[in-house]
């Protein structure tokens, strides 16, 4: 046979494959167009075994999150500078500048080091734990570090409004990495300084300021006072004036800020001291003064898009408190978080324009929860079905019924796993906490299990709170140039895909 006909298929193979590579190449960036605003959902804590527990917990073992209806995906590592696993300080700069740092640190070049603040002295002689800030002067070397530019900070450079709202402090490590750059997530007292435009110590690259705050933790913004404010500023400064004094309206109730307009600069805190209300105890409780994060979400949108002068904007929102639960062992105050953050992340898929808008749901660590036993599916929980925070439950349908025995979501009768003594055991467990841990376990009940309050069993007991994990975390993404997510990547990348996003 002639030797061209011989190598005539083989040619064809590769003029398929050159031209199936241009197809690719057109479909990833022939209709790339800059996007116009992109809103970055970070659930703190919020590791696989978590957004599972938290779908189980909200809409059953064959429902959808929102965050599940999100088109494009990727998994994301997320160890620190110094640590196999990160805490939230490193974890959120890395996705803010593309920076990795070490534990602690805020937004700084790489190789800064972490210093403690030191305790501040009460006018009536008491201590005011971590009040004095004692990082280095930035840039003096390079343990000091310098400043690592900021997504928020390139979109305020471009004009963009930009927002930031979370459950937590406003100055607590995630939400200060977006706007503050400092040596210790323990310094929250010159954090805020950061955020107060013309004032001492503020962050000049934010321009005209943050167009939205929203939070808790008042009391590092205004001046300490022995009964009101005992836990307050030390310098005689009050933050939330002179924030006013720059034109920002402020609320301090959920009826403070419906009464805002959206085209003025808004600073809302929500607590007087410490973070907001678990949502679990918002709503059984009925603290109507404090908003849900998705009322937030929605009123920083409408906010934000009466504010960008047709630039576009940038705008986190951080579920701050499913972290917090998780490391108090509180299994069902965490799902409870996970879904009131799904809220707020369907509130956005619904009120944007997804033509224009990028959204990004993410986490910024894992944490050591996990499933125990071949559970049966319990479906939803209830009112008067515990699912996935009740007793582990053999998914072989019972043969003898017992006083723990139950019905489960597949309308069979089905028996507890019980360990080596007898004992039932939960589903959700925990690596490590303060939670009980028994020579010999005793068995636990539905009802027990199912209690706001109950804090799930422990492989490890610590003296002090469970630890975060450090494994992989997921991401999701809808809306325009989301496509860019995919694959498995630093935390550092996430940075990079919103600069391409923004065209910047």
């Amino acid at each position: 046979m002639n030797s061209t006909l011989k190598t005539l298929p083989y040619m064809l193979t590769l003029l398929t494959s050159a031209i199936s590579s241009c197809g690719v190449y057109a479909e990833n960036h022939s209709d790339f167009s800059p996007t116009k605003n992109i809103i970055f959902f970070l659930g703190d804590g919020m590791g696989p075994t978590t957004v599972t527990a938290s779908r189980i917990y909200a809409v059953g073992e064959n429902g959808k999150l929102a965050m599940d209806t999100m088109k494009h995906t990727a998994r994301i590592k997320t160890y620190s500078e110094d640590g196999q696993t990160t805490d939230s300080a490193p974890s959120m700069g890395a996705y803010m500048t593309g920076q990795k740092n070490k534990n602690e640190v805020i937004a700084m070049s790489t190789g800064t080091v972490a210093v403690e603040p030191d305790d501040g002295t009460l006018p009536n002689g008491k201590s005011l734990a971590k009040a004095v800030n004692r990082c280095p002067e930035q840039g003096s070397n390079v343990a000091a570090g310098i400043p690592a530019l900021s997504i928020l900070e390139l979109a305020k450079s471009k004009g963009k409004a930009v927002g930031v709202v979370t459950t937590t402090e406003l100055t607590h490590a995630t939400p200060a990495a977006t706007y503050a750059h400092i040596c210790h997530r323990d310094a929250q007292y010159d954090i805020a300084l950061q955020a107060v435009p013309k004032g001492k110590g503020y962050n000049p690259k934010l321009l005209d300021g943050i167009n939205v705050l929203m939070g808790g933790g008042l009391n590092h913004w205004t001046v300490y006072d022995d009964v009101s404010n005992p836990k307050g500023r030390l310098d005689g400064r009050d933050l939330r004036e002179e924030l006013k004094q720059q034109g920002y309206q402020t609320a301090s109730t959920q009826n403070e800020l419906a009464q805002t307009v959206n085209n003025q600069k808004i600073f809302a805190v929500f607590s007087v001291q410490s973070h907001l209300n678990y949502d679990l105890d918002r709503v059984n409780k009925k603290i109507d003064s404090q908003p849900s994060l998705a009322m937030m979400t929605s009123k920083a949108i409408d906010a934000l898009e009466a504010q960008n002068q047709g630039q576009g904007y940038f705008l986190m929102v951080e579920g701050g408190r499913i972290d917090h639960a998780l490391h108090g062992n509180n299994a069902k105050r965490a799902l409870q978080e996970a879904k009131a953050f799904n809220d707020a992340i369907q509130t956005a898929l619904h009120q944007v324009d997804l033509s224009n808008t990028l959204i990004v749901v993410t986490a910024d660590h894992d944490h050591v929860m996990t499933f125990n036993g071949y559970a049966a599916r319990t479906g939803r929980s209830t009112a008067d079905n515990p699912g996935i925070l009740g007793l582990s439950y053999d998914y072989n349908v019972a043969k003898e019924q017992n006083a723990y025995s139950k019905v489960l979501a597949d309308g069979q009768m089905h028996n507890p796993y019980r360990d080596v003594n007898g004992a039932t055991g939960t589903t959700l467990v925990f690596g490590n906490g303060t939670g009980q841990r028994l020579d010999i376990r005793e068995s636990i009940s539905n009802e027990q299990a199912f209690a706001d309050d109950y804090k799930q069993e422990v492989g490890v007991q610590l003296e002090k709170s469970e630890t975060h994990g450090g494994g992989d975390v997921m991401l999701f993404a809808e809306g325009q140039n989301s496509k860019i997510f995919k694959g498995t990547h630093e935390n550092t990348w996430v940075f990079e895909q919103f600069k391409k996003a923004f065209g910047f």
